[in-house]
């Protein structure tokens, strides 16, 4: 799946797949994790937030069958 880079101190790129409803994040440190179910008003969102940081805390973390692949 293409990642785009964004602006965060804690995110580095995101990409999704609006077929599969799955949204990929690889953060600052490296690890890469796949976020299942997500519909795509909420990575819209994401893009759009004024933190996504905060974002995703709030709305995707732990909100979503997730799987570290890298």
């Amino acid at each position: 799946m293409q990642r785009q880079p964004v602006e965060s101190r804690s995110l580095q790129s995101v990409g999704y797949d609006p077929a599969r409803q799955i949204l990929e994040i690889q953060f600052r440190t490296g690890r890469v994790y796949r976020y299942l179910g997500v519909p795509p008003e909420v990575y819209q969102a994401l893009l759009h937030a004024s933190s996504l940081g905060a974002f995703f805390n709030a709305r995707i973390r732990d909100q979503y069958p997730t799987e570290r692949i890298a």
